[in-house]
């Protein structure tokens, strides 16, 4: 990616999800980390944050999962991304996520997980690295 770009993150929390707090947080650092940065909301449907990544010109989309519904909600995700042929955009998912689940992330396409603790730091160097 060019350097001069910034790189365009959409922050969304999908379906139930209800606990807003720490996608705000992590949306707030990567701004400050010089990306920018667009948050949906909360409810957010598979279709409408794709929908979003689309309007915003998305680099990549950040889910925020705290429902332990990570691995059925990524897949939908990363189906729907490859309906749309937008390949080019990476994924990252973020929130209560066993580390046994990790692995099973990755094989359908994730590119970066971040369980919960993890820092700010390390999760702006993760995205950066993706490009």
């Amino acid at each position: 990616m060019n350097e001069k770009k910034k790189i365009r993150v959409l922050i969304a929390k999908p379906d139930l999800d209800g606990h807003d707090r720490g996608a705000k947080v992590v949306a707030l650092a990567l701004r400050d980390a010089g990306m920018e940065v667009a948050y949906t909301g909360l409810h957010q449907s598979i279709d409408q944050i794709v929908s979003s990544a689309i309007q915003e010109s998305a680099d990549v989309i950040g889910l925020s999962i705290m429902t332990g519904a990570h691995l059925p909600i990524s897949l939908r995700l990363m189906e729907r991304l490859k309906a749309e042929k937008m390949d080019d955009v990476k994924v990252a998912v973020g929130g209560v996520i066993p580390k046994k689940d990790i692995p099973k992330l990755k094989k359908i396409g994730v590119h970066a997980v971040f369980p919960g603790g993890t820092s700010f730091k390390e999760i702006a160097k993760t995205i950066r690295d993706l490009f």
